[in-house]
């Protein structure tokens, strides 16, 4: 069984930065795809971004694009969602997903079956 822990979530204002990371609880996770999804309170989960096993493809939804950045170390068992540029819009409960599979990723969460429990992200002034 995988275990996911999300870390790095808080409050920010406008404008600024947040990195959140994505630790398994154990080694192999550079054969897992990892999703990063979010939700807002009365509104659906969203599939934010993703990034393939290998790392050579990620995946990300319109209204974050330009602003976030996806990217694994699997040396630590840890991928990372680093986020600029965030909005009041950016406001949700962000979770870390994984899928043991190969080829390139999706975003649908129907596409992962471990997750973890969440982070909340708060973008206000």
């Amino acid at each position: 069984q995988l275990q996911l822990v999300e870390s790095g979530g808080g409050l920010v204002q406008p404008g600024g930065s947040l990195r959140l990371s994505c630790a398994a609880s154990r080694g192999g996770l550079d054969y897992y795809h990892i999703g990063w999804f979010r939700q807002a309170p009365g509104k659906e989960r969203e599939g934010v971004s993703c990034i393939s096993s290998s790392g050579g493809n990620t995946n990300y939804v319109d209204s974050v694009k330009g602003r976030f950045t996806i990217s694994r170390d699997n040396a630590k068992n840890t991928v990372y969602l680093q986020m600029n540029s965030l909005k009041p819009e950016d406001t949700a409960v962000y979770y870390c997903a994984a899928d043991f599979r190969a080829g390139p990723c999706f975003r649908q969460a129907t596409s992962y079956r471990y997750w973890g429990q969440g982070t909340q992200v708060t973008v206000s002034s």
